[in-house]
């Protein structure tokens, strides 16, 4: 007796490799769209140039006093609470204004797909980001010329500012796609992003599961032992998950739009 058989499509290897090709263009096009405009205009500048003379400023205070230290944990820790106002007013314009032009529309009926469309705008302002955090390098090598600081924490505080920058960005990045306006777009991620800041002075002030609730979510809370030198996978993997939770979440809310 002939047992029936279920035929099932073959995936072949070339056709994998076209669509990893295809995707890659894409989503690079609208990061090279998206950077160049940052970069030909004055907003890059002067946003960046606002972080810049913040941490200057905390890392001048930081050495200026009776025994200073070789870290840059005077700069690096207060600057978290400076990306609740950086990372709204680098992303607020990212989907919106999309919206609001209608340019969104003709991106999503042309054959870019939709996660192409939102990872292409966060690789271009983590971009930013890397490009923003690379000028203070500048501090750490005051430090190698004046002083003997330990690599490790400085390397590991750099790693940390970067998946905390691109968490609040991806924030961000969702808080543009709801709306047309860039002010209630900003004020969204301001929000957001203020109170998963400040969900860890909540948990202080709390005890049970519900303090480690709040010290789970909180932004500022995994940040500490980048700070301190302390490499914790625990860490990384929540920054990511934030990371891609909220890029779904993107995603989802635009892929919404074909069916209203």
């Amino acid at each position: 007796m002939n047992r029936p058989t279920i035929s099932v499509p073959s995936v072949t290897t070339g056709g994998i490799m076209a669509y990893l090709l295809s995707t890659w263009r894409n989503t690079y096009a609208i990061f090279w769209k998206e950077t160049k405009t940052y970069f030909t205009s004055p907003m890059a500048y002067i946003i960046g140039g606002v972080f810049l003379a913040i941490t200057g400023y905390l890392f001048v205070s930081s050495i200026s006093v009776a025994f200073p230290e070789a870290s840059i944990r005077g700069w690096l820790d207060p600057s978290t609470t400076v990306f609740v106002l950086w990372a709204p007013a680098i992303t607020m314009r990212l989907l919106a204004e999309e919206q609001k032009l209608g340019t969104l529309e003709l991106l999503m009926t042309s054959p870019i797909r939709d996660y192409e469309i939102v990872l292409g705008k966060f690789a271009a302002v983590m971009a930013i980001l890397v490009a923003t955090l690379a000028l203070t390098l500048f501090y750490t090598l005051l430090l190698v010329m004046y002083g003997d600081p330990d690599f490790g924490p400085i390397l590991t505080g750099y790693l940390g500012i970067i998946l905390f920058g691109g968490a609040s960005l991806s924030i961000g990045l969702l808080a543009s796609s709801l709306t047309s306006n860039q002010v209630v777009a900003a004020i969204v991620s301001f929000g957001t992003l203020l109170l998963m800041l400040l969900t860890n002075q909540a948990a202080d002030i709390t005890s049970g599961l519900a303090a480690q609730v709040l010290e789970g979510v909180s932004l500022s809370g995994h940040f500490d032992d980048f700070s301190r030198g302390i490499l914790d996978t625990n860490n990384v993997v929540y920054y990511l998950s934030v990371m891609a939770f909220f890029l779904f979440l993107t995603i989802r809310n635009i892929e919404s739009r074909r069916w209203r």
